[in-house]
Parts: C-alpha cells; structure tokens; sequence
C-alpha cells in the first residue's frame, strides 16, 4: 500500500465524494458520476485517476462504457494500521471505567 498516495485522494472532498456516490452505487459511468457533481465532466476524470492511481477505484470496461468500482482494501489497510489500534486503547479504558464504577474487583 502506498499511504501517501490513499492520503493525498482521500484529502480533497471532491474524491470523498467520489467514493461515497461509488459506495453507494458501485459501477458507475463517468457520466453517472458527473450528475452529482457540479463540474466538468475532464475534472471528475482527473479526480478519478487520483483515486485510481491510490488502488481506491478500478475500472471496467463494458462495452463502450467504463464501469468505475470502489476498491475498499486500501481504506481498510489504512484502518487497521493507524485507527484500530486507537481503538483497543479507548475500549480497554472504557472497560476499566465500567469496571471501577461498577465497583468490580478482578
């Protein structure tokens, strides 16, 4: 995984965008795409190849159209290597916490 590249795209809110129209209708057109964005249609396509240059988009073709597909694994590369880990610090203090005020002894 290259961070700094899945960074970089998830950094501007137009390819936050992008991937959520993508999450919630995966195998969308460019053209489907551009409806939801107030932007010329060269726009949204360099949009996507950022996203597709950070492995957070593919493509593929059918027929004369060209399908663009959310590819989740890097976010999830992303989650496990900088938020999981935060995450199981917060929940054990949160366990302490029910512990102690529920006045359990271990």
């Amino acid at each position: 995984m290259d961070a700094d590249k899945v960074f970089k795209a998830l950094g501007d809110p137009t390819r936050r965008k992008l991937l959520d129209l993508l999450c919630e209708k995966n195998g969308q057109t460019l053209g489907q795409l551009c409806e939801n964005l107030d932007m010329a249609r060269q726009s949204v396509t360099q949009h996507l190849e950022l996203l597709a240059a950070a492995n957070l988009v593919s493509t593929v073709r059918r027929g004369r159209e060209k399908l663009h597909f959310i590819n989740p694994v890097p976010l999830h590369e992303v989650y496990a290597r900088w938020v999981r880990k935060f995450e199981r610090q917060r929940l054990s203090l949160l366990h302490d916490l029910k512990t102690e005020l529920e006045g359990e002894q271990e």
